[in-house]
């Protein structure tokens, strides 16, 4: 993720009430919510040097929900897995998307493309603002989003509500038993600097949104849809607790 283009928000002072809200310093709260049909098994990969959460997976029934308590300035991303089975006792199995390494626990492992992402830094040494996003860069397996709960004027709602594999390219589609199940990127499905915006290309002056990143960007417009996508795609806040949704509405 990258914060070239920076929002500022009106930053609040929250204290603790009888809603819950965190104590300001004490971390953040994510709302983990599976409005999906179906079974999700959310995949939780830190970036380096950040603690792991919840051994980076676990199962979330459709209709439940799952609170995580983040320590300050944690940052990382959070996928979905579906269509997974897993062995009750070892925790091995495999996932139909964003499988990581066939094991219920992900440990470090990230999703195996494609799978929508939601990456985020929630503040720094150098400042408090969270920065976060709905990432299609590598691809679409399920519709996702991430909204603060407060935080003030300004504070963005990142998201992905659409069902893009409906709208998919016949040269990005994935399927398993004959279901589409995901859709490429043209980055993930080509493999070239043109489209993935490396070597020669890695310059927001030269690498612009192909065909297929219009195509995803004119369905979700508020989430990324190419490695330079800031304008739009980036989001910031300064909130105690945010919902990730899974299948929003």
């Amino acid at each position: 993720m990258t914060t070239s283009l920076i929002f500022f928000c009106f930053l609040l002072s929250v204290s603790v009430t009888a809603t819950g809200v965190v104590k300001d310093g004490n971390g953040t709260q994510l709302i983990l919510v599976n409005n999906c049909k179906e079974s999700v098994w959310p995949g939780i990969l830190s970036n380096e040097g950040h603690p792991s959460i919840k051994d980076g997976g676990f199962h979330l029934p459709s209709g439940e929900e799952l609170v995580l308590q983040l320590p300050n300035h944690w940052a990382g991303r959070i996928w979905g897995r579906q269509g997974c089975f897993f062995h009750e006792t070892t925790g091995k199995g495999t996932c139909q998307t964003g499988d990581c390494g066939g094991q219920l626990k992900c440990k470090g492992i990230g999703g195996v493309p494609p799978a929508t992402l939601v990456e985020m830094t929630l503040g720094t040494s150098h400042s408090p603002l969270h920065y976060y996003d709905v990432s299609l860069v590598d691809g679409f397996n399920l519709p996702m989003s991430m909204k603060p709960i407060g935080g003030g004027v300004g504070c963005g709602i990142a998201t992905c509500q659409a069902d893009l594999n409906g709208c998919c390219p016949s040269q990005l589609v994935v399927k398993h038993n004959g279901k589409v199940v995901g859709c490429k990127s043209a980055c993930l499905a080509t493999k070239s600097d043109k489209y993935c915006c490396t070597g020669e290309f890695a310059d927001p002056k030269i690498c612009k949104p192909t065909m297929f990143a219009r195509v995803f960007k004119s369905v979700c417009p508020h989430a990324y849809s190419y490695a330079y996508d800031d304008a739009t795609g980036l989001m910031s806040c300064l909130a105690n607790r945010y919902a990730i949704t899974f299948c929003p509405p």
